[in-house]
C-alpha cells in the first residue's frame, strides 16, 4: 500500500492527523493544568497527559479514522494500541527529561517578557516529543493495530 497513491489511505492519514491534533490539545491542556496549577514536575505531568491523550486517540481512531477495523475485539485492539503507545512513552520520557533543561537555559538567556521561560521550555519540549511520537504511533498502529483493514481490502 502506498500512502501517496491510495486516496483512502490519504484520508485515513488526514483523519489520524486530526485525531492527533485533538490528542495534542488534551495532552497540552492536561500537562499545563498539572504543571502550572498543581506544580507537578514535567515528567509526571507529561506522562499523565500522554495517557489521557492516548485514551482520547484510541476512541477517535477506532470509531472515526478506522471504523472498518473493528474485526478485533475492543479489549484486544485497545491492548495493541496501548502497547504501541507505551513504546511511545518510552520514546517520550527521555525527550522530556533531556530537552527541557537546555531549552529552559536558552529561554532564560533570551529573557522574553511575554511568556515565562518555564512555560516556553515545557511547551516546546512537549511539542518536540509529540511530533516524534506521532510518527511512531501512526506507522506502527496502521500496520499492526489496524492491519485488519488490509485483510478486508485483500478479500474485496
Amino acid at each position: 500500500m502506498n500512502l501517496l497513491r491510495n486516496r483512502q489511505e490519504r484520508i485515513r492519514f488526514l483523519k489520524f492527523m486530526v485525531v492527533g491534533a485533538i490528542g495534542a490539545v488534551v495532552d497540552f491542556g492536561v500537562m499545563n493544568l498539572l504543571t502550572h496549577w498543581l506544580d507537578a514536575p514535567l515528567v509526571l505531568a507529561g506522562t499523565i497527559s500522554f495517557v489521557c491523550a492516548v485514551i482520547s486517540n484510541f476512541i477517535w481512531n477506532r470509531y472515526w479514522t478506522y471504523p472498518d477495523s473493528r474485526s478485533r475485539p475492543l479489549h484486544r485492539q485497545l491492548l495493541m494500541f496501548f502497547l504501541v503507545n507505551t513504546a511511545g512513552v518510552a520514546i517520550r520520557i527521555p525527550i522530556l527529561w533531556l530537552l527541557e533543561p537546555p531549552l529552559l537555559d536558552l529561554f532564560n538567556r533570551l529573557a522574553l517578557s511575554i511568556l515565562s521561560p518555564e512555560f516556553l521550555a515545557k511547551n516546546l519540549t512537549v511539542a518536540v516529543a509529540v511530533g516524534i511520537v506521532m510518527l511512531w504511533n501512526f506507522f506502527v498502529n496502521r500496520y499492526w493495530t489496524y492491519n485488519d483493514i488490509d485483510r478486508k481490502q485483500a478479500i474485496l
